[in-house]
């Protein structure tokens, strides 16, 4: 065989191996295929997008096939526990309450549900676009005393605020609420949800409550059922109620001038448990309403705007 000859093979192969390959393309760009066999990332998002300010509360409905024993989310490091809702057909609905905190970095983050107990696990993810939201800044003007503290009374707020860690951080595995929630407390509010607190000069940490300016001894209420875990009475909140929710939601009522409830004593929604005060560090009556969810820190005005009605809680 010539040397010409040989270079009409080769050119011949060339082409040939061209034109595979330009039709394996063709096929796959029709008719997907996995052309190099591997492991492949998890796709973030594939169940769901929602979208939530900082500070806010988002409702997350899911629906599972069979009897679960357990469904949990974990969003930002906290766990988020769903609960049942109903039945449609052979699936379960679960919701899941999400709390945003108010210091949560903006952008798109990962909310992770994992659903035990059947006879495979499963997995959901969702998008949760986490919006900036723009907090003002509060200047206060308050006595030296109550801002530059002693020894003794640094021990003491140091004391009180371990005393209120402990108890944000139970997760009570029953639901105790039900239904829409409610202010407890009828007033003008000051939108101080999220403001950075510039005192005396000083910045310190952002407000994580509502204050609802009211007359002094006016009735304050549970905003839904729930179990009075800690009755107090601190240096900066005054006299005070932590009410347990349940599922990792808790309510706070603070400057109270008097506390109508006991530790472990169960409440309904609309139930007064103390009276408007000016007790602790308040410059004049009025009622600090705050809520943890999950250990985040959300707008407890959030909460109202959420449509739970015809929702039934779980026994105590």
């Amino acid at each position: 065989m010539t040397e010409r000859e040989l270079q009409d093979l080769r050119d011949t192969r060339v082409r040939r191996d061209r034109m595979a390959l330009m039709a394996i393309v063709l096929f796959a760009s029709v008719f997907p295929v996995e052309l190099f066999p591997g492991p492949h990332p998890d796709v973030r998002g594939t169940d769901g997008q929602f979208s939530a300010r900082q500070g806010q509360v988002l409702i997350v409905p899911l629906s599972v096939q069979g009897q679960p024993t357990e469904v949990t989310g974990q969003f930002f490091g906290r766990r988020v526990p769903f609960f049942s809702d109903s039945r449609e057909g052979e699936a379960q609905k679960f919701l899941g309450l999400l709390g945003v905190d108010l210091q949560d970095d903006p952008g798109t983050h990962e909310l992770v549900v994992e659903v035990s107990g059947l006879r495979e696990p499963k997995r959901f993810s969702y998008n949760i676009l986490v919006i900036k939201e723009q907090f003002p800044a509060q200047h206060l003007t308050l006595p030296r005393e109550k801002v530059d503290l002693d020894p003794d009374t640094l021990a003491r707020v140091k004391a009180e605020q371990d005393q209120v860690r402990g108890v944000l951080e139970e997760v009570s595995a029953n639901r105790f609420w039900k239904g829409k929630f409610i202010e407890p407390v009828q007033g003008p509010t000051t939108g101080s949800f999220g403001r950075v607190r510039i005192i005396n000069g000083r910045s310190h940490n952002p407000h994580s409550g509502e204050d609802i300016a009211a007359p002094q001894g006016a009735d304050v209420l549970a905003m839904n059922d729930g179990v009075a875990r800690l009755t107090v009475d601190h240096f900066f909140s005054g006299k005070g109620v932590f009410v347990d929710h349940g599922l990792g939601l808790h309510s706070m009522y603070f400057h109270l001038s008097d506390v109508l409830v006991r530790d472990g004593q169960p409440v309904t929604r609309g139930q007064v448990i103390g009276k408007v005060g000016a007790t602790g560090r308040a410059t004049g009556p009025h009622l600090h309403w705050g809520v943890r969810l999950n250990g985040a820190r959300v707008n407890p005005y959030s909460l109202i705007e959420l449509p739970l009605d015809g929702e039934e809680p779980t026994p105590r």
